[in-house]
């Protein structure tokens, strides 16, 4: 990959700037035009931006007020177009006929405004200070900036961040702040993106700037696919980190680094020999407390989940929602059968949103993720002081929590036998009497239940109460898993539609439509999704290929080992033998790239330039 190119010298800057205001057209004397854009197109700039603004606002400019407590400094953020977003500090240094250029819509670019912080940082795509003298029109020599471009993940630039004053800012400082603001917002904006749910590496120098802003960060999944990186980052290790291992940039396994310490230094290098101090983030735990999904009456429309919406032609998931519906006001219980990630919760939320219940609490627990010594306590409440640690308030329980809703017991085949007998008791009298307390509390509840085990069995091996079993199974619901529905091509379509961007419109290729139609998919829908996130991430603008499919997909797929004493001599451009070979190996790419002692990515690109 070619290196960027090196950054200019501030009077290199400002020369070329000069040269571009007078190609526009642009004298000294020439008033800014600021090109003001009308009223819905404000409008409609500031809801484009509105994320970059909250961000910038709430978690970056708060650990920046040094720089507001001077009263006659401005703080501008714009977009990639020069457009004025917004801006923070006093405007009072401001000259009267130029006001309208420092409101939202107003333009910076070099080509209305001549040489100015904003614009020529635009132009340059980087960080630059400008002072009085240095701006090409004199309307504007009454003050000075530093203005620093915000990147992308993608390198490309979005806003840029402007300090301004009529008072001297000392050029240095001025930069380096503005540089460290906007680096702290692309920080923010990358973190924000993956909301924890990735490890998080960041890494420096030394440990006493590990902490800094300017610390490179990493995000990568659990494959050590690395998903997005900051500058600082790509600056460190001398590389742009798009779309590669995180084994490749240090000498340490993935398994070895993800089991670090949380929160605690250590040391790593690079397969160069530099040596980098380091701190990794591991991704947010799913907590064993339940999901609580209170309606909303201002989100519950646009984000309701329709029976309807749950089946694209299968007869099997069909008969269970039209069977579902009959009873959604009945006051009979359901039991929801399948493997692991069909969908079961997804169903059960549904019926939730269209029962009459859909405005009370929608409460989810799985039975599993609960430790046995907890689950009472946490379905049942507990009385203040009821055992040791418990919170001196006590405790109403998720069954409580529940009222007037809808209770969802997940897994309910791992409940423990004697928080089995304390449920059948609450199914029969409708009351829940909290751990250490002798009060009953009535509750009105609508409990729906799900396994993917055979409760049936659980029942004869003495696991499960049989009495339990049929209070909960008054109908059991048989989801079918995703290999056997009749309406895949439409479910993965609407993954497709579900997760991808709005820039993503070229969908998925029919290569991968029919591997995906054979694949077993032994996670169901949850697999589903995952491989195409990261299917779409890995394409971009680009039809989903083979090629973006992630490694563990092809697990599933493998055929029988064919014994071969080596792997194949085969030259790559010989067509006919390509072909040949890949017939034999039944269109297995993976099974083929390990015979011919390739990578899969370099199969796949040598049979897609074969096609071309």
């Amino acid at each position: 990959m070619a290196a960027p190119a090196p950054p200019l010298s501030h009077d290199a800057i400002v020369q070329t700037s000069w040269q571009r205001c007078r190609a526009f057209g642009l004298d000294h004397q020439s008033t800014p035009a600021f090109d003001q854009l009308p009223a819905a197109g404000i409008a409609q700039l500031l809801d484009s931006h509105h994320s970059l603004v909250q961000t910038t606002h709430q978690e970056v400019l708060p650990y920046y007020e040094n720089i507001l407590s001077n009263s006659n400094c401005l703080i501008m953020l714009a977009d990639n177009q020069g457009q004025v977003l917004t801006s923070w500090g006093t405007q009072r240094f401001i000259e009267p006929n130029l006001a309208r250029g420092f409101q939202a819509g107003a333009s910076w670019m070099e080509r209305c405004s001549g040489t100015n912080a904003i614009g020529t940082a635009l132009a340059c795509e980087q960080a630059v200070h400008i002072e009085h003298d240095e701006h090409f029109l004199k309307a504007n020599r009454f003050m000075t900036g530093s203005a620093a471009p915000i990147f992308d993940a993608e390198r490309k630039v979005i806003a840029v961040l402007d300090v301004s004053s009529d008072s001297y800012l000392p050029p240095s400082h001025t930069l380096g702040m503005v540089k460290m603001m906007s680096q702290t917002v692309e920080n923010r904006l990358i973190l924000n993106l993956f909301h924890g749910q990735h490890f998080q590496l960041t890494f420096n120098t030394g440990l006493n700037n590990l902490d800094s802003q300017w610390a490179g960060l990493l995000i990568f999944d659990e494959s050590g696919q690395v998903l997005s990186a900051n500058r600082r980052a790509d600056n460190l290790l001398g590389v742009r980190l798009s779309r590669v291992s995180v084994e490749s940039l240090f000498k340490v396994s993935l398994l070895e680094l993800i089991n670090q310490p949380d929160g605690l230094p250590f040391a790593l290098q690079t397969s160069g020999r530099n040596r980098f101090q380091c701190l990794l983030k591991r991704p947010k735990q799913a907590s064993i407390q339940p999901r609580v999904f209170a309606a909303e009456p201002k989100t519950a429309a646009p984000t309701a989940i329709s029976l309807n919406t749950l089946h694209f032609g299968d007869s099997r998931v069909e008969k269970a929602v039209r069977q579902a519906e009959r009873l959604l006001e009945k006051d009979i219980p359901l039991l929801i059968h399948g493997e692991t990630g069909v969908g079961k919760e997804f169903f059960v939320k549904a019926l939730h949103q269209a029962s009459s219940r859909s405005k009370q609490a929608f409460i989810a627990v799985n039975c599993a993720a609960i430790p046995a010594e907890l689950v009472e306590s946490e379905l049942f409440g507990y009385e203040k002081g009821a055992f040791t640690g418990a919170n001196q308030k006590g405790s109403i329980g998720l069954i409580r929590k529940a009222d007037k809703g809808t209770l969802f017991l997940d897994e309910i085949g791992d409940m423990p036998l004697p928080t089995q007998a304390r449920l059948l008791r609450v199914l029969q009298e409708r009351c829940v009497q909290p751990v250490g307390s002798s009060e009953l509390f009535p509750v009105d509840l609508r409990i729906i239940s799900a396994t993917n085990r055979s409760l049936r069995e659980q029942v004869q091996l003495g696991r499960f109460r049989e009495d339990l079993y049929y209070r909960i199974g008054g109908l059991t619901l048989e989801l079918p898993p995703l290999r056997e529905r009749s309406d895949k091509e439409a479910l993965f379509k609407r993954l497709w539609e579900q997760h991808r961007e709005p820039a993503q419109w070229a969908g998925l290729s029919q290569e991968v439509l029919e591997l995906f139609s054979r694949h077993p998919w032994p996670g169901n829908l949850r697999q589903v999704s995952s491989v195409m996130q990261v299917a779409l991430a890995m394409a971009e603008e680009q039809p989903v290929r083979l090629e973006h499919l992630p490694d563990d997909f092809f697990v599933d797929l493998e055929m029988e080992p064919v014994e071969s004493a080596a792997p194949l001599g085969l030259d790559l451009n010989d067509v006919e033998a390509l072909n040949r070979e890949l017939k034999a190996s039944g269109g297995n790419i993976s099974h083929l790239a390990r015979r011919l002692g390739v990578s899969r990515n370099t199969l796949y690109k040598r049979l897609r330039q074969i096609e071309g």
